[in-house]
């Protein structure tokens, strides 16, 4: 599966974002999906993730309750909802898929296979 992330920006402290992650291929239903993010001078680390059918979700501690993933199977897409934003949540953003037809939700990157290329998104305070 190819990975296609969209939906960065600029946004002041507070605000939103809506970040879409689309899909090619027709085998997007056997893949978990998660996403991640990478800071200036920092290692890429988990945001959060989402089993095959929407029924499983996992999130970094500093982003539960602001970030909502979720996927829409009949169009190949995930999508991170992302509301009171914080500078330090300033980092390019990408989606990640993980071949799993398993309940079981994983954060670390080296389970994950397939990655976009990455959004920007940039917090002012």
């Amino acid at each position: 599966v190819q990975l296609q992330a969209s939906g960065g920006g600029l946004v002041q402290a507070g605000g939103s974002l809506r970040l879409s992650c689309a899909a090619s291929g027709r085998t997007f239903i056997s893949y978990a999906m998660a996403w991640f993010r990478q800071a200036p001078g920092k290692e890429r680390e988990f945001v959060a993730s989402i089993s095959w059918n929407g029924g499983n979700t996992l999130y970094k501690d500093s982003v539960k309750g602001r970030f909502t993933i979720s996927r829409d199977n009949t169009n190949n897409t995930a999508s991170l909802q992302m509301n009171s934003l914080k500078p330090e949540d300033t980092a390019v953003y990408y989606c990640a898929a993980r071949f799993s037809k398993s309940s079981t939700v994983v954060g670390g990157a080296r389970y994950y296979s397939n990655w976009g290329q990455g959004t920007q998104v940039t917090v002012s305070s």
